[in-house]
Parts: C-alpha cells; sequence; structure tokens
C-alpha cells in the first residue's frame, strides 16, 4: 500500500469513528480515541512496528466497548472487521488490528491472553495511559458520574483479582477504581517509553488520593 493509500484509509477511519462514536460517554468518545492514537504514534516510534495496523487499531481499539454494550466483548471485533473489509487494506492486515481491538482491553487485569504482538503492546499501552494521571482521573468520576456511583464509601473496599466477569458487574464506588485498575497500570506497561510515562501519571494520582483523603477526613 502506497503512503498516500495509508492516508486514506486513515482518513476513513476516523471519519467512521467520529461517526459512530458522536454521543458517546465522554471518557469514551473521539476525544479519548485521538488521545490514544497520539499515544500510539508517540511510543511506536521507539519500537519495531506495523505503523498502519497501530494506528489502525488506536482508532478503533473502543469502537464497541462492551461497558456499552452489555458486556459483549463481540461487538468491536465484529464492527471492526466488517469495517475494514470495506478499505484497501490486506487480510493480515484485517485480522490482526482485529485481534488487538479484541484483546486490548483490561478486564480486571486477570484475562488470559490469546494473542500477541508488539502492536498489541504499543496500542494496549497507548490506552492504559490515557487511564492515568490527570486525564484518568477526569475519566474516572466521569463514568462514575454516568454510572451515578457513590465518589467514595470507606465501608466498601477495593476488589483485587476480580475475573473480567467479576470487574464488569462491579458497582463499586469510583474511588474504588483507582486500588482495581489505575495504581496497577504502571507496572503492566510494555514499551520502555510508557514505562517512564506511566510513572509520572502514577505519581500524580498517588498525590491526588493523598489530598482526597485528607479533605474527606476535614484535615486541610
Amino acid at each position: 500500500m502506497s503512503k498516500a493509500e495509508e492516508i486514506v484509509v486513515i482518513e476513513n477511519t476516523i471519519a467512521f469513528v467520529k461517526k459512530e462514536l458522536w454521543n458517546a460517554e465522554g471518557g469514551h468518545d473521539w476525544f479519548h480515541i485521538e488521545r490514544v492514537y497520539k499515544n500510539a504514534c508517540l511510543l511506536a516510534e521507539g519500537e519495531e512496528v506495523n505503523t498502519l495496523v497501530v494506528k489502525l487499531a488506536a482508532l478503533l481499539h473502543d469502537i464497541a466497548d462492551s461497558k456499552f454494550h452489555g458486556g459483549d466483548d463481540t461487538i468491536g471485533p465484529e464492527k471492526t472487521a466488517r469495517f475494514l473489509s470495506s478499505q484497501k487494506i490486506s487480510e493480515e492486515g484485517k485480522t490482526h488490528i482485529v485481534n488487538i481491538v479484541a484483546n486490548v482491553s483490561f478486564k480486571g487485569g486477570n484475562a488470559q491472553k490469546t494473542f500477541h504482538s508488539k502492536e498489541l503492546e504499543v496500542v494496549q499501552d497507548a490506552d492504559r495511559l490515557d487511564a492515568m494521571g490527570a486525564i484518568g482521573i477526569a475519566r474516572t468520576f466521569n463514568y462514575g458520574g454516568f454510572k451515578n456511583r457513590k465518589l467514595y464509601n470507606p465501608a466498601i473496599p477495593p476488589q483485587l483479582g476480580m475475573t473480567p466477569s467479576e470487574y464488569k458487574a462491579s458497582t463499586a464506588p469510583t474511588l474504588n477504581h483507582f486500588y482495581e485498575k489505575l495504581l496497577l497500570l504502571k507496572d503492566q506497561m510494555n514499551t520502555e517509553t510508557a514505562k517512564i510515562i506511566a510513572q509520572e501519571r502514577h505519581n500524580f494520582m498517588e498525590q491526588f488520593l493523598e489530598q482526597f483523603y485528607a479533605e474527606w477526613n476535614g484535615e486541610r
């Protein structure tokens, strides 16, 4: 595929994703996709990867997040496959991207991986970085409000080691999500660049939690 043809496919993908997510929840909308796309492009610079696969997978990774589709993990990969079938892309590339979309999600951090590639590692890191730091905090509380969850309840402790189904079914207060996902991400990064960025964002989240508890307890 020529560079010009790659640009057309990327532009078509952006238009498709924007249309599909035009009314999505604020933490999983087009702007989330755009940030992950930028993260993925940055991380790919230091890795030996198929950059077109990385870019398209980053753009399509949340085309149908299971959280908004009754927990069904198959819709996203199916939508991705249908869309890519309309584009000038090889069957090998299409299969690779669909596999990334099917395997990129956190799912409680305990799901068994059934597919591995450097491209998946890059897109997964890019997505997880957007769940950390200032943006990660904002997204977490935005989703908690969307689901009408309490900010915090000291009587409900975080649940670690949940299965993917337990993770999906959780209705815990929003602050629990820091311990059940966000603070775990630093040690799950694949690429060296992501590890450096993740450490900075992890530190920021720890500072936020320290301030949160101090305010909650009337200490400052």
